[in-house]
């Protein structure tokens, strides 16, 4: 087993460069994560690979089985999770292309299976106060570097219901309350990795200016291309990281 789990969002189904070893669907409690598990070797080092959207990019954001996704992680004794997602830039520093390494989040969904301390669980109160590893944002902070990424080094996620975009007076309000980018994933994912003491970390892609961010007009053939360079990023980043974990 590895200890390197690398959940893919919107436009990394698939890990580049990774020699697969085996695939391996693993049976939750909580039902099937959104994808096989993918375990091989990249960059010299070993780790398994989930599709958070499911191989084919199915799964809505909303619709995602996050408790599944990261029970089977813990499952085959994975501790530490770089979670990618493709995000909207709503600071000025988040300009499309970049790479952010979030240090905080607010949680802006609603109706999501977001804890496994329910039913027949005692009811537990997690500490939430820095939602985000430490010490994996840094390595993935030194990779970046290491690969000439110049990443934006803090901000807040935050993390809104989709699947649709948000308007431009939701981005003005997550603007005041002090998002740095907007995305669809990051909760209850984090939340459930700090149930389970999983050293958790995002590396956000930012794919577009947020709506209305300098009469931003999103368009999907804007965030496919950004994404498409964001990804080949992610990449850089990992060669440079991974082995530092």
């Amino acid at each position: 087993m590895t200890n390197i789990a690398i959940i893919g969002g919107t436009g990394l189904n698939s890990l580049k460069g990774l020699t697969i070893t085996h695939r391996q669907m693993v049976n939750t409690p909580y039902g099937q994560p959104s994808s096989p598990l993918v375990f091989g070797e990249i960059c010299g080092c070993s780790v398994v690979f989930l599709a958070r959207h499911g191989s084919g990019h199915t799964i809505p954001p909303h619709q995602v089985n996050y408790r599944a996704n990261l029970w089977a992680l813990k499952e085959v004794e994975a501790s530490n999770v770089i979670a990618v997602a493709a995000v909207g830039g709503i600071r000025e520093d988040t300009q499309p292309g970049r790479i952010v390494i979030p240090d905080q989040i607010i949680d802006y969904t609603w109706s999501r299976e977001s804890t496994y301390f329910e039913g027949h669980q005692d009811v537990r109160h997690i500490d939430f106060t820095y939602p985000y590893c430490e010490s994996l944002r840094e390595q993935l902070i030194a990779g970046a570097r290491q690969a000439q990424l110049d990443p934006v080094t803090e901000g807040v996620y935050a993390a809104t219901q989709g699947p649709r975009l948000e308007t431009a007076a939701e981005i003005r309000r997550l603007a005041n309350d002090g998002g740095a980018i907007v995305g669809m994933t990051g909760m209850p994912e984090a939340a459930l990795a700090r149930e389970l003491e999983l050293c958790y970390a995002c590396c956000a892609v930012v794919s577009n200016k947020a709506a209305g961010i300098d009469g931003a007009i999103i368009t999907m053939q804007e965030i496919e291309q950004n994404l498409k360079s964001g990804m080949d990023s992610v990449r850089a980043l990992l060669e440079y990281a991974l082995p530092r974990l």
